[in-house]
């Protein structure tokens, strides 16, 4: 499959369009990002380690009841997906409370949110972010009380899961933040990724950190050790393709 017209070029993916309209072309790019991409650097192979995470845990959540829009990875950092019509939500869902909840409320770093918080905040870099509540997702006719409730149970699934699957691995899910489209039929699939850019990751035993959190304190040589060291304890050694 040939990837053809330039969709959208994100700040470390591009989507193309292929010779199949339901279907698109994600390439998983090298760069790494930081402060809505106010920082930016190149890390070697960083997009391929992403790329086959994000795999790996879309056919896991798939196994679980979870649709996502993953078909096939036929390049270690190149993923052909379904094509969908993207919702401005990032869907974030934390089980440890630390980072900027912790700076914007009074609860200590560290806390087990017992249920785990799901946050929804409109995805526009230029407004940076905002944090959004079912009233403001209606007004901005972003999606119906119906479709909140839907990403709101998807997204817990997933954490269900995930945390599952990481904990066998020695990982610890503090927190993570998810994206969901609409196919063609108007089914919500998961989309994007799931990686260590976009979530929170500890060792079990020691709780260093595994994630992108270690650019964004400025460990550049710290983070695709951490990054590999994901890979390698969730790819089974046959399915290694980097």
């Amino acid at each position: 499959m040939e990837k053809k017209e330039l969709i959208n070029s994100g700040k470390v993916k591009s989507v193309f369009t292929t010779d199949n309209e339901d279907e698109v072309i994600i390439e998983f790019r090298d760069d790494m990002t930081a402060g809505d991409g106010a920082r930016k650097e190149v890390m070697n192979n960083k997009g391929a380690y992403n790329a086959v995470i994000s795999s790996k845990i879309f056919k896991i959540l798939e196994e679980n009841g979870v649709a996502t829009q993953f078909i096939d990875l036929p390049e270690p950092n190149v993923m052909v997906a379904k094509k969908l019509e993207m919702i401005p939500i990032e869907v974030i869902v934390r089980n440890i409370a630390t980072g900027s909840l912790v700076r914007k409320y009074p609860i200590e770093d560290g806390t087990r949110l017992e249920p785990p918080i799901v946050q929804m905040d409109y995805k526009d870099d230029e407004y940076h972010d905002p944090m959004l509540n079912d009233s403001l997702i209606k007004a901005l006719g972003i999606a119906t009380q119906d479709e909140i409730k839907i990403l709101t149970e998807k997204a817990l699934k997933i954490n269900e899961v995930l945390t599952k699957f990481l904990k066998d691995a020695g990982i610890i899910l503090v927190d993570f933040k998810v994206e969901f489209g609409k196919d063609k039929d108007g089914n919500i699939l998961l989309g994007d990724e799931i990686s260590p850019d976009g979530c929170r990751l500890w060792d079990s035993e020691t709780l260093d950190m595994l994630d992108k959190e270690l650019f964004r304190k400025g460990k550049d040589d710290e983070v695709m050790e951490a990054y590999i060291e994901v890979y390698n304890r969730i790819i089974p050694d046959d399915e290694k393709v980097i």
